[in-house]
């Protein structure tokens, strides 16, 4: 079916579970930041007050955590557009999948097989699940601009 303003068809199976695939992955990137602050022994907030003394780790804790939602709404930004289907929007997705890869790959280089690399790459795989989802046949035409018509 073709919607009224676009000229594109509905939206495809595959944009839809890449969308909540990616609303997936921030909500496990989220659940992972509270686990390192303030769970996982030793915590990050912990590491930081041996570091530097309470007020400096309650101040990086709490800008740490500010950048934390602000490249979440970011993304959920980015996700939403192109779950309405702006070819930009995923680009963006795929570049930014694929400079986490690089960064992941650049970090196991350097410390080597861990089990928590492992665990913390849970959204990178996520993140190439979505890239793939959006290349796929069927989201292919969603993305392509509309038909120009004279």
């Amino acid at each position: 079916m073709i919607s009224a303003g676009t000229g594109r068809s509905e939206r495809p199976r595959e944009v839809e579970m890449a969308f909540w695939l990616s609303v997936a992955a921030m909500a496990i990137q989220a659940v992972m930041w509270v686990l390192d602050v303030f769970v996982i022994a030793p915590t990050g907030l912990q590491q930081m007050r041996d570091a530097d003394g309470q007020d400096t780790a309650m101040v990086q804790a709490a800008v740490s955590g500010a950048v934390t939602v602000v490249i979440t709404g970011l993304w959920l930004f980015v996700a939403v557009m192109m779950r309405a289907g702006r070819n930009w929007a995923r680009i963006v997705l795929t570049v930014g999948a694929g400079l986490s890869v690089l960064f992941l790959m650049n970090s196991l280089s350097m410390s080597g097989f861990a089990w928590d690399e492992v665990v913390h790459s849970l959204p990178d795989a996520v993140a190439v699940a979505v890239v793939v989802l959006m290349f796929l046949p069927g989201s292919q035409a969603y993305f392509s601009p509309a038909p120009r018509t004279a």
